[in-house]
């Protein structure tokens, strides 16, 4: 199985085009037995896919052509055992878990961000979700 981290930059984001992906990609991930989890808000979105690397791998080309965001920048890719996110096709986090301000962001805190930390924030997304405390 193959894990990646992908930041980008939202371009025209709302709460409607949120649904949309949403929907989308729930569909589509359980069609490809792809899980993970996307954070979100106006000015970021940081997603992290597991799956078939074959799955992954066309998933991310899709990506890359998607218009809905720019500035698309891959930090993490490797192969795992075992999944994060097992339970969820796409988790929704909508950044209450993300420690970085609007400012910060602004400023380049998730392009300075080492992979680590990016999937140590998917890693408590994914306790939070399941009711637990890291």
């Amino acid at each position: 199985m193959k894990q990646l981290i992908y930041h980008s930059q939202p371009f025209g984001f709302d709460h409607a085009m949120l649904a949309g992906i949403l929907v989308q990609a729930r569909h589509n991930n359980r069609r490809n037995d792809i899980t993970g989890a996307l954070i979100c808000r106006r000015d970021v979105y940081l997603q992290l896919i597991e799956g078939p690397a074959r799955a992954i791998d066309a998933l991310y080309s899709q990506i890359l052509r998607d218009d809905r965001h720019c500035n698309i920048r891959m930090v993490h890719s490797e192969t795992i055992n075992e999944r994060i996110f097992p339970e969820w096709e796409m988790l929704d986090d909508e950044l209450p878990t993300l420690i970085w301000s609007e400012a910060e962001i602004e400023d380049g805190a998730v392009e300075k961000a080492e992979p680590r930390e990016l999937h140590t924030v998917f890693e408590r997304i994914a306790y939070k979700a399941r009711g637990t405390t890291s």
